[in-house]
Parts: structure tokens; C-alpha cells; sequence
């Protein structure tokens, strides 16, 4: 599948990453991602790995697999191959999230990604859990300590030498605040609710407030990546001062906790943001940019305008990542080397994620043009 991946000789430095990503030193671009699936994961760890595939099973807030040792067994199996393919792949960090397990309305179809079987997920944009008082005060809010913290605590203490562990809460206070009370929902009850609005978002905000101050505590973070999509193609999904109003602050504090405990924060949000820019630079003081749409801005253009201030990372658009074939992937990502990198303060990887109906042979050849520029082997 791949001449030189997995890598023999992997030789993580996740000082040396952040230096980059930071403007304290200027090297090639070192590999970023934000996710990558399982379905593309599972045949690289059977076939170039040569372990055997081990599913996640549960995680979160099942007290299940706290009390049973077959299922904590099984699930650090697989946290064991999740390190690894990071690893061996050329990464200098894991990056690993989980969510809460807030209640939301989602719809679901069967993965049609050739080798899936798992339901692919879109948000119910009509019909939430919270439209009312009544609903927010019957929601069953999570409990941070009910919380299974264990997978980040597992990876965080078995890390590979000079390896780095990125992570984040599953979902941003955006994302959760239009799931639970859905995206019509929301904007019907900026109208009719504010104050109803303003209470979802500060239990959002507050819980993940408490999810971060136990991240942060472990001492093999060495940044928070955070989720937090408010874009699509032309705009924001809410009005950029709706999004000052509710989300940003939430933002703010989190990237100050960060801050305090000297680490940096990176945000991953899709579409156009271009409104709230500014803010997020100058205001929530993001350290780094992801996720990025050739038909919106390319990766190009937006370090040229914003890449003296903040890290961009990734950039390879997503339809060039899945339609092209490998030899197409690997120019693109070269292209992208050779004009963000010589700037500094940039990182190459995908513009959006690994998603599952990524064929694995592009995703090997984006990772492969990398890690071969960097002389890795």
C-alpha cells in the first residue's frame, strides 16, 4: 500500500512542532489532523501495522465498562493502536477527543463508504430536546464526574518519547447549543427566548469549562483542538454579533484556561468566518486556524492574509483529497509545502478531516509526501 509508511524509524518531537506552529522556528511543515475515521484507520492497522483491528466499544459515561475488565481491556487494546497509528504514521501528537454525551436529536443512515458499518449522523435542523423552560429543566444534563476520563488519562500516560497528546471536547458550544435545541429552534428562540438561549449556552459552556480543567491537568496535553463549526460557503451560521453574544466568550474562557496553563488553542471551524475573524485572532486569542474550503478561501490566501499572527494548519481540500487519484495528492500537498511552509507557522494535513469515504490510498499519499519531505523513514 505505501514504500515507506508505516514509518520503522518514527521520530516524534512535539517540542519541535510547536516551535513551528509558533513562529520560534522555521522547518518544513510538520503533519497536522484534526480526525481521522476508523474505517480508514481499521486496513492501514491490518495491513501495514499487522495488529488486529480492535473496535473503540464504549466510552464516556458508561459505568459498564468502568466495572467490567473485559470491556476496559478491549478498549485500551484499541487506545494501544490508536497511539500507535499516530504514531507510525509520522505524527508528533495523538489527537483524541470524546464528548459528554449530551442528548441531542440526530438523523442517522447507514454509511454508505465502501467497508463501513457504521450510521453516519446529521444534526435533526428541525426539532431540538430544549425549546422551552419546561424542557431545560427536565434536560438530563451531563455530570462531570460521572464523566469516564479514562481514555484521555490512558494515552496521555503511555505517550511515546517526545510525543504529544492534542485533544479537545467532542462538539463546541455552537455545535451543542444548535444540536440540543436545534437549528431551528435556536434562531426562532433568539426571537422569542433569549434568556432561554443565553442558560443553554452558559450549561454548555459551564460543563465544558469543567471538562477542560481536568485536561488540562494531565501532563501529556500539549494543546486543545477544539471543535466548533460556524460557518457554511457565504457566511456564519448565526449573525456574527448573535455569535459574540453567546459563543465567543465561552470561547475566550476556554482558550484562556489554555493559555494560563501554557498551552496553546487551536480551533477547528468550517465555512466562511471571515465576520468573526477578528474576533477569534484578537479577542478569544486563538493560537492556530483549521479547516479550510478551496471554494471559500484557500489555504493560500488565507495565510497570506491572517498566517503573521495566528498558525494555519491543514488546507488540502477535501474534494481533492477524495476524488484525485494519489499521484494528484501528492502534487497538491506539495504545492502546499512549498508555498505555506517557506512563511512559517504552518502545518500540512487535510483541510477539513480524514472522513470515511476517503479512499486510503490518497490519505496514505498526502501522509507519505509529507513525512518524506521531513526525511523521516
Amino acid at each position: 500500500m505505501s514504500a515507506l509508511l508505516p514509518l520503522t524509524k518514527p521520530r516524534p518531537d512535539s517540542v519541535h512542532f510547536l516551535d513551528v506552529l509558533s513562529g520560534r522556528k522555521k522547518a518544513v511543515p510538520p503533519l497536522v489532523e484534526y480526525l481521522v475515521d476508523d474505517v480508514v484507520m481499521r486496513p492501514i492497522v491490518e495491513d501495514l501495522l499487522g495488529r488486529p483491528w480492535v473496535p473503540a466499544g464504549s466510552t464516556g459515561t458508561s459505568h459498564e465498562v468502568r466495572k467490567s475488565a473485559p470491556a476496559r481491556e478491549a478498549q485500551k487494546a484499541y487506545l494501544d493502536t490508536f497511539v500507535e497509528f499516530w504514531l507510525r504514521m509520522g505524527y508528533d501528537f495523538v489527537r483524541f477527543e470524546q464528548d459528554m454525551g449530551f442528548q441531542e436529536s440526530h438523523l442517522e443512515l447507514a454509511d454508505t463508504a465502501p467497508g463501513s458499518t457504521k450510521q453516519r449522523a446529521w444534526a435533526d435542523q428541525h426539532h431540538g430536546a430544549i425549546s422551552s423552560w419546561e424542557d431545560f429543566e427536565r434536560y438530563p444534563w451531563p455530570k462531570i464526574e460521572e464523566f469516564d476520563f479514562f481514555p484521555f488519562e490512558y494515552i496521555s500516560s503511555h505517550l511515546p518519547e517526545d510525543m504529544g497528546m492534542i485533544t479537545c471536547h467532542g462538539g463546541g458550544i455552537y455545535e451543542h447549543l444548535s444540536w440540543i435545541m436545534s437549528y431551528e429552534g435556536l434562531c426562532m428562540a433568539l426571537y422569542d427566548a433569549p434568556d432561554l438561549v443565553r442558560a443553554v449556552a452558559d450549561r454548555i459552556g459551564g460543563l465544558l469549562t469543567g471538562f477542560y480543567a481536568h485536561l488540562l491537568d494531565l501532563d501529556g496535553v500539549i494543546a486543545i483542538f477544539q471543535g466548533d463549526d460556524m460557518g457554511f460557503k457565504t457566511g456564519t451560521l448565526l449573525a456574527p454579533d448573535v455569535l459574540r453574544t453567546y459563543v465567543l466568550p465561552w470561547q475566550k474562557k476556554f482558550a484562556a484556561m489554555t493559555h494560563d496553563a501554557g498551552r496553546p488553542y487551536f480551533l477547528h471551524s468550517c465555512g466562511n468566518l471571515a465576520a468573526i475573524m477578528e474576533d477569534l485572532i484578537e479577542d478569544v486569542r486563538i493560537d492556530g486556524k483549521h479547516s479550510f474550503e478551496n471554494g471559500i478561501m484557500p489555504v493560500q490566501k488565507f495565510q497570506e492574509k491572517y498566517g503573521d499572527r495566528i498558525a494555519v494548519l491543514g488546507g488540502l481540500d477535501i474534494n481533492i483529497l477524495t476524488r484525485s487519484t494519489p499521484s494528484e495528492v501528492r502534487r497538491e500537498i506539495g504545492k502546499l509545502m512549498d508555498e505555506c511552509g517557506p512563511r512559517g507557522r504552518y502545518a500540512v494535513g487535510s483541510g477539513n478531516s480524514v472522513p470515511s469515504y476517503i479512499p486510503v490510498q490518497n490519505y496514505l499519499a498526502m501522509v507519505e509526501e509529507a513525512v518524506s519531505r521531513r526525511g523521516l523513514s
